[in-house]
């Protein structure tokens, strides 16, 4: 069966399905998103929400903007079948797991959108390699929201499947109190073998390698294995290594702050979209960049098109970078 990512595309998609065609393709490449869709309780300065999150909304959410097709696992509590509803009405393939309950944060931020503080108040059922062998992709984007929601066996599995691409962030949360305090991931070294593509906030960087230093910490976890290292950097934008030299990523300016929640699995949404085209590593990370900068002006998941993408990058205002002075051994 063949899934689209969205059932009202523009001409940019058919465009874009026609090029595969004439490239020997039936169909245009296929994102896998594994991980647990969650219940947020957003708090800023400006507002109150409760909203689905987690990385499996955010970016897969943000997917049905791209010409792309979205596939998503995941697992809740029968009171959030809504959701799920949601995303195969945009045109997601969507396989949901039963589980107990699901995943309940509350997101704090205050004045300074790259900070916030994080309680857990509810848990949902931990995955397993059973629960995605009958999909097929060419990228799987694995989203751990806490440490326990995959085994190092799974990733084993993914990675023989297809690219396997991993946002860290849940691997290095512990739950005190119900307050989200960050610790070391004790398998980062039996699992990154398996990662192509591994993304990490400059503060997990720091925790996964014991530096604070870019150049230094980017390159310990390509030597555990990752093949292509994305460190976010918030309003100071990215960096990603692959082993052999540094690409700095800048930040766009954006509109407003207005939320910031799920800005990194919307920029690694944009990221893998552009790769699975076979975009260069430079050209994918601008687009991701200009994709976060428009979520940052709105609350909730991307709503923009390519063509809102492509303008923020053509205006090219981009904040201050400071990633170029950091990193000692920049070949650009």
């Amino acid at each position: 069966m063949i899934y689209f990512a969205a059932a009202d595309h523009n001409a940019v998609f058919v465009v874009t399905f026609t090029l595969f065609v004439k490239m020997g393709n039936t169909m245009p490449p296929a994102i896998c998103c594994i991980g647990h869709i969650t219940v947020d309780t957003v708090i800023t300065p400006q507002t109150f929400v409760t909203m689905p999150g987690g990385t499996a909304f955010y970016f897969s959410m943000a997917l049905t903007h791209m010409p792309v097709r979205c596939l998503l696992v995941t697992a809740m509590a029968a009171s959030e079948a809504p959701v799920a509803d949601r995303l195969r009405k945009k045109g997601i393939a969507v396989q949901v797991l039963p589980s107990p309950s699901s995943v309940h944060f509350e997101n704090r931020y205050g004045d300074n959108p790259d900070q916030r503080s994080q309680r857990v108040l509810q848990v949902a059922a931990p995955f397993n390699a059973a629960d995605f062998s009958g999909v097929e992709a060419d990228i799987y984007h694995v989203g751990p929201l806490l440490a326990g929601d995959f085994s190092v066996d799974d990733f084993r599995i993914l990675s023989a499947k297809g690219k396997l691409s991993l946002d860290v962030q849940g691997f290095l949360r512990r739950v005190v109190d119900q307050r989200v305090v960050a610790a070391d991931w004790k398998e980062k070294q039996d699992v990154l073998p398996f990662v192509h593509f591994l993304k990490a906030s400059e503060e997990e960087m720091e925790v996964m390698t014991g530096t604070g230093d870019l150049e230094r910490g980017a390159k310990t976890l390509a030597a555990w294995g990752a093949k292509e290292v994305i460190i976010t950097l918030g309003s100071r934008g990215s960096v990603v290594y692959d082993g052999d030299r540094f690409y700095i990523i800048p930040a766009y300016k954006p509109s407003q702050l207005l939320d910031a929640t799920g800005c990194g699995d919307t920029y690694m949404a944009g990221y893998l979209f552009q790769r699975s085209l076979g975009a260069g590593i430079q050209e994918a990370g601008e687009f991701a960049a200009a994709m976060a900068t428009l979520k940052i002006g709105i609350s909730g998941p991307f709503a923009g098109t390519l063509e809102d993408v492509q303008a923020v990058i053509a205006g090219n205002e981009v904040l201050p970078n400071e990633p170029r002075e950091m990193i000692a051994g920049n070949r650009l």
